[in-house]
């Protein structure tokens, strides 16, 4: 014989049909929050956006900064470096203070204005004496000028010197380059200027005003 089924203590299984079953059945999803609205939460959707967009920030910061995972940046087991001091090319430097302001008065060409601006192309003051055409530099020139005999009458040349009060203060490098330039450009074929060169003048000379044609003259 089959056992019967065991019957709940604290359930009356007499009283209870079917339409009691349904009826608790209803009230128990009664209680539950159903979405018969299609109506999502917000949160889960917002915290998808975020993190897809951390995804992407991180797939794209990777890439960018990376180096492309080369051996020679991510390699724990290399020895420390201070890297490799990068040359610059003095010529390049006084090419660019010369385009900055030198070639107002003396021209791309380096040809001057007739009368007024003297050449530096072919110029005897240009291709001539080191320590001469670095205190024209330093301390500026005032009143006329002859080049190749004919004169140039521009009222002064700027003090590029670095002297408290002047309009241009560029260090021993930076005139160095900048006559360097001159005197290799155009034609020019005269020796270059060392830094060393012109501080050794600044040193000498000291601070003075601008010099005129008779005193750079004096100058061997």
């Amino acid at each position: 014989m089959s056992a019967e089924p065991e019957r709940d203590p604290g359930v009356d299984q007499s009283a209870v049909s079917d339409e009691g079953l349904l009826d608790a059945h209803e009230k128990a999803l009664g209680r539950q929050h159903h979405d018969d609205g299609a109506r999502y939460r917000l949160l889960p959707i917002g915290l998808l956006f975020i993190l897809s967009g951390l995804i992407l920030f991180a797939g794209t910061y990777l890439n960018r900064y990376t180096g492309h995972y080369s051996g020679l940046i991510f390699n724990e087991n290399a020895k420390p470096s201070i890297g490799t001091a990068v040359k610059v090319d003095p010529l390049a430097v006084g090419r660019a203070q010369f385009k900055a302001v030198c070639i107002t008065c003396h021209q791309e060409s380096g040809m001057g204005i007739p009368g007024i601006y003297p050449p530096l192309a072919a110029s005897e003051w240009a291709n001539g004496s080191a320590d001469r055409v670095i205190r024209i530099v330093l301390y500026g020139l005032k009143g006329p000028v002859h080049v190749e005999g004919k004169e140039f009458s521009a009222t002064a040349m700027p003090v590029f010197g670095q002297v408290p009060g002047t309009a241009y203060n560029w260090s021993d490098e930076k005139i160095a380059a900048v006559l360097s330039f001159v005197r290799q450009e155009w034609g020019n074929k005269a020796p270059a200027i060392t830094a060393e060169q012109v501080s050794a003048v600044r040193q000498a000379v000291g601070a003075r005003k601008e010099m005129t044609e008779a005193e750079l003259l004096e100058v061997k």
